[in-house]
């Protein structure tokens, strides 16, 4: 970890917030008590941008709203905060891919950001008319990028037949400038190639320490064999608050104002995911509610209901702060968080967090100038 190194992203809800715990996703639909509209998303991509987070991750699937098309219209309330969208490969042309993420290079002004995100819901891949297998469809995810990035790059056009994708005499009328880092994601041994090959960051959920250290170990090792090395992103949610016992408090709020019965069918829908990711999310707390910290201040209490990244950095802005150096020491970056409610949440680690990691020398605010150093006049320490 190099000085100012760290990275930090927030996430848009756009399924809905809530004070509580919003279950569902990943397969199965979800909706917060705070309903997603466009004026509470440029709130929330406010927020963001005051507080210093470098960009906001916008999910993809059936139980959220059109990541390009919420992007686009949020782009233009915004001035510096970057947009990391979410997208499938196979449910939309690679050329077209490629030409939409110019467009929106060029009209945000370079504040775009690529979540490849494979699919690991057969029944939701399913309902957009993709029948491929999970290993097919890490293979034809492989093609998209190499098609993609090819016409981010190329200026004669260009011709491609793979397994699964072909295009012929494919070529951009303008290329994006820059190009769009990549993130990618996926536990699964398919995954890893991939990363190795076509990610700029790879990304994953927050687990413990040795669990996170020994795949960003096999992530290096795949792409030092293709010559390349890749970044590193977290993502998990957080509950930081001015202390561990106010902190805890709410995630014991949170937990306590889970229905009955919640669980076991939010449990019951995600045990037919076939994400790697998921399982490892699942195995972290088994559908039990007596063992949540499963490493300091590392709570598993937000994967009994919700699928994806299923953990949350609980604890006062100090422990949250070395909970994410710690992370930082293994190669992470890129820190992408989210909270209950996203709005709120956003303030308490921008004003209880981040300053920390300010005055450490590992964080700086992407679109502010750095304070300068105050003096009274005509004192010794002005001299």
């Amino acid at each position: 970890m190099s000085k100012q190194a760290l990275s930090f992203h927030w996430f848009l809800p756009t399924y809905g917030d809530s004070r509580g715990l919003v279950a569902g996703g990943h397969g199965s639909f979800m909706s917060g008590d705070r309903p997603a509209t466009l004026r509470y998303l440029n709130q929330l991509t406010a927020a963001a941008e005051d507080n210093g987070f470098a960009g906001v991750l916008t999910p993809t699937g059936a139980w959220c709203e059109d990541a390009w098309l919420t992007t686009a219209m949020l782009v233009q309330t915004s001035e510096t905060l970057k947009f990391l969208v979410a997208l499938r490969p196979g449910l939309v042309s690679p050329t077209l891919a490629a030409q939409m993420a110019a467009t929106f290079q060029r009209h945000s002004g370079g504040r775009l950001l690529l979540n490849v995100v494979t699919g690991g819901e057969p029944k939701e891949q399913q309902a957009y008319g993709d029948f491929l297998d999970k290993e097919q469809r890490y293979a034809r995810t492989g093609e998209f990028l190499h098609i993609v990035r090819e016409l981010w790059e190329s200026t004669e056009p260009f011709t491609y037949t793979g397994e699964h994708l072909r295009v012929n005499e494919a070529l951009l009328s303008a290329r994006p400038d820059p190009v769009p880092p990549v993130f990618f994601g996926g536990s699964s041994g398919p995954a890893g190639p991939v990363a190795a090959r076509y990610a700029d960051t790879y990304l994953t959920w927050g687990e413990p320490l040795d669990a996170v250290a020994k795949k960003l170990d096999w992530i290096r090792g795949l792409a030092a064999l293709e010559g390349r090395s890749v970044d590193f992103g977290l993502r998990v949610h957080v509950i930081t608050r001015d202390t561990a016992a106010e902190a805890w408090a709410e995630a014991d709020r949170l937990l306590s104002g889970i229905a009955p019965g919640e669980i076991e069918r939010v449990q019951a829908s995600l045990a037919r995911s076939e994400s790697e990711g998921q399982r490892r999310m699942a195995r972290l707390h088994n559908g039990r509610t007596d063992n949540l910290e499963i490493a300091p201040n590392l709570w598993a209490g937000v994967g009994l209901v919700r699928g994806g990244a299923g953990t949350a950095l609980v604890g006062s802005h100090a422990e949250v702060a070395e909970r994410l150096l710690e992370y930082a020491a293994l190669g992470i970056d890129h820190f992408i968080l989210s909270g209950y409610p996203h709005l709120e949440e956003a303030y308490w680690f921008g004003e209880g967090v981040l300053p920390i990691l300010e005055r450490q020398g590992v964080w700086r605010h992407p679109s502010r100038p750095a304070a300068p150093r105050v003096v009274t006049p005509f004192t010794a320490a002005a001299q």
